[in-house]
Formats: structure tokens, C-alpha cells, sequence
């Protein structure tokens, strides 16, 4: 059943094909000329990821779940196969990403071969999994929110979280450096530079799994 379910997303989605690609030339054209191609998989994964999030709104306009839920099927399993539907756009964006950045590479420096530029596939790959951890952030803060308030007011409330976040963050940050506290940040980027993408990795397992078991609870206690 999860099969149809992620045929019958990608053939809603079938839609933002022409669109997804005029975006995608568009941001290649973009950093052509400069040295910002190591955000381009940053970009395209987050493009991509987002767009795996408009199926919700298919959904509620067309009353997709109501008939659903009358097929030999639960509402753990249309959880699930959201899940499974934004993790993959998130990895196929990541993945996408990093060819185009490759592509535009070569293309810049055969075009201008007096500024060569030399893509580090270290940093490609750490640009491309923190691209994968912010649409993941979104993603697994947006679909709960959706699953109790509905896609337009999910995306409210989760902007909202987001801007909380921020804010606290902010002043979290604001408070250490009033406070006079001496941290010493080479400890934190020895870490990051030995375990980073490791870090990384798990800790969006991490978000998925949480929004996922929130989101199953949440949509198990709905009436649809």
C-alpha cells in the first residue's frame, strides 16, 4: 500500500517537473561567473525537499485521505510513507545537488580557464549534508504541525517555531557574550572537522524519528 502511495505523491508532483528544472538552470546560471558553487547543492536539496512537502496540500484539497482511509490501510502507514517521500526528496536533492555542482564546475572552468576553480569534495560533501540538515529541520518540524493544524496553518506555526528558535538561539548567544565567558572554539572545530558529517547524520535520523512518532500520535487522535 505504501507504493501507491508514493506512485500516487510523484504523480501529484508531476506537475513541478518543468518547474523544478527552470529552477535548477536558473540557480546553475546564477553562480556561473562566481566561486558560490559549493552552495549550489544547498539550494537544490532544500528546492527539492520543499516541493516533497506541497503533496499535503494536494491531499487536503482533494480529500485524498478520507478515500484512503476506506482501503486496507492506517494512518501509520500514510505517516509513514510522508516520511519516506520527504527523506527521499531530501537524499535525491543531496545527490543532485552535488552533480550539478560538479557539472557547473567544469563548465566555469572550461569557460574560464585563467580563474580555475578547484572544488574541494571534502567541503562539497559537509556543504551538501548541512543543505540535507536544514530542509530536514524543516521537514520534520512542518509535517507534525500539518498533520494537527492543516498545510496552511502548519506552515504558520512552523515559521513561527522557526523564528522562536532563531530568536532564542540569538540571545543564547547574546547572554555569553555579555557574560564575558571564555569558550574555546577550537575544541568545537577539531570536533567538527573529525565528526562532523557524522554528527550531522545521526542527528537528522534523530529529527525524523522524533517527527515521525509525534506525527503518528498526532494523526492517530484526529478525526479526518
Amino acid at each position: 500500500m505504501i507504493k501507491g502511495l508514493i506512485k500516487k505523491d510523484l504523480y501529484n508532483l508531476g506537475s513541478y517537473i518543468s518547474s523544478l528544472i527552470i529552477m535548477i538552470i536558473f540557480c546553475a546560471v546564477a553562480i556561473i561567473g562566481t566561486k558560490a558553487v559549493i552552495y549550489g547543492p544547498i539550494i537544490i536539496c532544500t528546492m527539492i525537499g520543499m516541493i516533497a512537502l506541497s503533496t499535503f496540500s494536494y491531499d487536503e484539497i482533494s480529500k485524498a485521505n478520507k478515500y484512503i482511509l476506506t482501503l486496507p490501510t492506517n494512518r501509520k502507514e500514510l505517516v509513514k510513507e510522508k516520511f519516506i517521500l520527504a527523506i527521499g526528496a531530501t537524499i535525491f536533492g543531496g545527490i543532485l545537488g552535488i552533480l550539478i555542482t560538479i557539472l557547473v564546475t567544469k563548465i566555469m572552468n572550461y569557460i574560464q580557464p585563467i580563474n580555475t576553480i578547484n572544488l574541494n569534495y571534502n567541503d562539497l560533501l559537509f556543504s551538501t549534508i548541512g543543505g540535507m540538515f536544514g530542509i530536514s529541520l524543516i521537514q520534520a518540524i512542518q509535517i507534525p504541525s500539518i498533520y494537527k493544524w492543516g498545510p496552511e496553518k502548519g506552515r504558520i506555526q512552523m515559521f513561527i517555531l522557526i523564528f522562536l528558535l532563531v530568536v532564542l538561539i540569538s540571545g543564547i548567544g547574546f547572554l555569553i557574550m555579555k557574560s564575558n565567558i571564555n569558550i574555546n572554539l577550537d575544541i568545537f572545530e577539531n570536533f567538527m572537522e573529525r565528526f562532523g558529517m557524522i554528527f550531522l547524520v545521526l542527528l537528522i535520523g534523530s529529527m525524523y524519528f522524533i517527527s515521525y512518532k509525534a506525527s503518528c500520535k498526532i494523526y492517530s487522535n484526529k478525526e479526518e
